[in-house]
């Protein structure tokens, strides 16, 4: 069930904002807030004043998307309000986190080795593909290693999911997003990624022969 819109006031955000930790911010000012009851504001911007933000807002994008990955049994944050603030350009979404921690996180701790991840995210990267996500903004700091030991997205807005499995050329396409974020993040000397490629490729052609 979409979550319906909230209309308030420059006042009301500043007074749920007033105790919370900023974690994001860029040159308009803060983008996700941690509330003190653990839960997080993430404020979503429209960049151009003629845009496809328009018709469907980032923030509504986000909603919809995660809902859309519930009904698909794929682990992901919780929306729980929506909010229009008194600047069109603004919306602003009050949601639960995903419990967990992320892959970049998780592997910047002491002893840890790929060998034993690789699998999983293998396979849950095809179990995305094969349920018609693409996500295009997929790397380890969008994949969460969650509490009950799967996997899970946050950050979801960039995405789209379509009726069918990815066909080959999409599935490609996604892989070359995440080698472009190692590449940028200066990870692709320690993370195996041809190594993802191959079981995420190879296993997907198996099922599908």
């Amino acid at each position: 069930m979409s979550i319906p819109k909230t209309r308030i006031s420059d006042e009301q955000f500043v007074k749920m904002v007033a105790n919370a930790k900023i974690l994001e911010s860029d040159t308009y000012g803060p983008k996700v807030f941690l509330l003190e009851d653990g839960r997080f504001i993430k404020i979503f911007r429209r960049k151009r004043l003629v845009s496809s933000a328009l018709v469907v807002p980032y923030s509504q994008r986000f909603i919809d998307n995660a809902e859309a990955l519930k009904r698909k049994n794929i682990a992901t944050l919780t929306p729980l309000q929506h909010y229009l603030l008194p600047d069109s350009r603004f919306r602003a979404v009050h949601y639960d986190p995903l419990q967990g921690k992320t892959l970049r996180a998780v592997s910047a701790e002491t002893g840890f080795n790929w060998q034993s991840r690789i699998d999983q995210l293998a396979q849950f990267i095809r179990l995305l593909h094969d349920k018609g996500v693409y996500f295009r903004s997929l790397h380890l700091g969008n994949i969460v290693e969650c509490a009950t030991g799967g996997l899970g997205l946050i950050d979801i807005s960039d995405m789209r999911i379509y009726r069918r499995a990815l066909p080959d050329s999409l599935r490609r396409r996604n892989l070359l997003h995440f080698s472009s974020y190692l590449q940028r993040e200066n990870l692709l000397d320690t993370f195996p990624f041809d190594e993802l490629q191959s079981r995420v490729i190879r296993d997907s052609a198996a099922i599908k022969s």
